[in-house]
């Protein structure tokens, strides 16, 4: 199914588009591929139960199951004008994932979507590799990760929650999301996202920043440059960075700061800072990460502008905002 087309102003027309399938094909020409459909996101005469029989058919006699699925496109799916209407898969995914699992254990997720889902299958997998929607080259990036030759380093842009409830919004019941149809009411204020999550001590199924390799990296020697700062200060954040796998590599290393105490409502912590850095295996290097003390502050309504707050704060260095290795207390003048 094209993953180009549809889904209202994201539509885009494009020339081709490779699919999951055809980029495996033509990066592993030397092994035997096969595929069964699984199941159908269209109405058609296609029997599910029937598409489901065949997957485990073809599974069982695998030595690797790739189980591409997720959203699409359709109505209710990654569209606009059309919520979605429930957190998981659609289309009866949960359940053939966790037959799958059955027949053969030696099975990867690859999830096709622009969104969270659930995964109530997620400790009976192997892996999961989010791609999102990668366009008309998509199946050759697939194949770029799944063998090898791409070491992947990107870091999840939002949480992905356990279940609905875990978020802000639906947190506060139906008045806040969806509304009731006509008037909705916005009660998460600043606490939106991660902030949620770490503010409330909520646990996600994955964190905000949080992303694997195919290596491993040990962050160590974290430290400020003083321990007192002023409004018009810099931060200096130095921190030494340690390939520790077997695989050249990228890591992001994020700083988020957050008060001890304040005047007004303010999440656990904030993301301030990050930088990248590539690795060859086995090597290390000493890197730094700047922070304005002004970029501190948050929007006081009492003044109607930015006000910095004076008093102690927390640095918290880490590689995802649950995956903080040490933290540095500070205090602003």
């Amino acid at each position: 199914k094209s993953m180009t087309t549809g889904g209202g102003s994201s539509e885009l027309k494009a020339n081709y588009e490779i699919s999951p399938l055809e980029g495996l094909q033509q990066r592993f020409k030397n092994a035997t591929i096969i595929f069964s459909k699984g199941y159908t996101s269209e109405d058609s005469n296609q029997n599910p139960k029937s598409l489901i029989k065949d997957a485990l058919v073809t599974a069982s006699v695998a030595d690797v199951v790739l189980f591409i699925g997720g959203l699409n496109k359709n109505r209710g799916q990654d569209c606009e004008a059309a919520d979605r209407q429930e957190l998981k898969l659609p289309y009866n995914q949960d359940y053939l994932i966790s037959e799958l699992q059955k027949v053969n254990p030696n099975i990867g997720v690859l999830l096709v979507s622009g969104n969270a889902v659930s995964m109530p299958w997620i400790s009976n997998v192997k892996s999961v590799l989010q791609t999102w929607y990668l366009g008309s080259e998509a199946g050759n990036a697939i194949a770029d990760i799944i063998s090898g030759d791409a070491n992947p380093s990107g870091k999840l842009p939002f949480s992905f929650p356990v279940k609905l409830i875990d978020n802000s919004a639906h947190f506060f019941g139906e008045i806040s999301y969806p509304g009731d149809g006509e008037t909705q009411y916005y009660k998460d204020g600043v606490l939106v996202g991660y902030r949620w999550h770490d503010t409330k001590n909520i646990k996600p199924l994955f964190s905000f920043g949080h992303g694997l390799s195919y290596s491993s990296f040990k962050i160590t020697d974290i430290k400020s440059d003083k321990k007192i700062y002023t409004g018009n200060d810099s931060i200096n954040i130095t921190y030494k960075l340690k390939n520790t796998g077997s695989k050249d590599g990228a890591e992001v290393v994020q700083v988020y700061v957050g008060i001890s105490k304040s005047k007004v409502l303010r999440a656990l912590k904030e993301l301030k800072g990050f930088k990248k850095t590539f690795l060859r295996a086995g090597n290390q290097t000493s890197e730094i990460i700047t922070i304005n003390v002004s970029d501190l502050s948050f929007y006081d309504e009492s003044i109607s502008n930015w006000n910095l707050e004076k008093g102690n704060y927390t640095i918290y260095v880490g590689n995802a905002s649950d995956g903080i290795s040490d933290q540095i207390n500070i205090n602003v003048k």
